[in-house]
């Protein structure tokens, strides 16, 4: 069950499943790594994707018949190959997130039922897209302004603005995961990450 949208600053302790969310460029990787400072183990849905991707047979089978061989071009994950596949609509992009999202659900209820932290973290770039709310008791979205957004991940990627902006259009608006996020953190390079991390969990 997700949270819904308060103006209290504190987490029900109640709540042990917490997910992170955010746009492309909202910087939810440097959340959670002040979160793992804080001692907080953190589930990555992309990483978990990416691995499932690249060493899961069924899902290696099912994409190339989805994407083409090229694919898997010499073994190995072609990124570019996918990200244009992904990027030509969102038909696409939800056929390859039927494949994928199922599998990376089950890892995350099975490595969190194994942790012993009375409080256990996902990050999850589409967790409202892919349903992935369903898993958690509260939910959390990283905000940051477009400008610093676009500018981040066309520095990290060495990508073109269009290319960005692209993107981004096949996420969930930010107003909309405003509306749906149970509380929110400010990620502009200016606010303290950890201060508002701090508030959020009565730590």
């Amino acid at each position: 069950m997700s949270s819904k949208t308060s103006l209290l600053p504190l987490i029900d302790p109640a709540c042990r499943r917490i997910a992170l969310t955010g746009g492309i460029g909202s910087g939810k990787s440097y959340v959670c790594r002040q979160l793992e400072l804080m001692g907080y183990p953190v589930f990555y849905c992309d990483a978990e994707a990416r691995r499932i991707i690249g060493d899961d047979p069924s899902v290696r089978d099912a994409l190339t018949r989805l994407v083409g061989a090229g694919v898997y071009a010499g073994g190995a994950l072609c990124k570019p190959v996918l990200r244009d596949y992904l990027c030509t609509g969102p038909d696409h992009a939800a056929r390859v997130d039927a494949i994928v999202h199922p599998r990376v659900g089950q890892a995350f209820e099975w490595w969190a039922a194994r942790q012993e932290s009375a409080r256990v973290f996902m990050e999850c770039a589409l967790l409202f897209e892919a349903g992935f709310d369903r898993y958690v008791d509260a939910t959390v979205l990283v905000t940051a302004p477009l400008e610093l957004r676009l500018a981040r991940v066309m520095r990290r990627d060495a990508l073109s603005r269009k290319r960005v902006l692209a993107m981004m259009a096949l996420q969930m608006s930010e107003e909309e995961k405003a509306r749906r996020a149970g509380y929110q953190i400010c990620n502009d390079g200016q606010a303290d990450v950890g201060a508002q991390l701090r508030a959020l969990l009565g730590a």
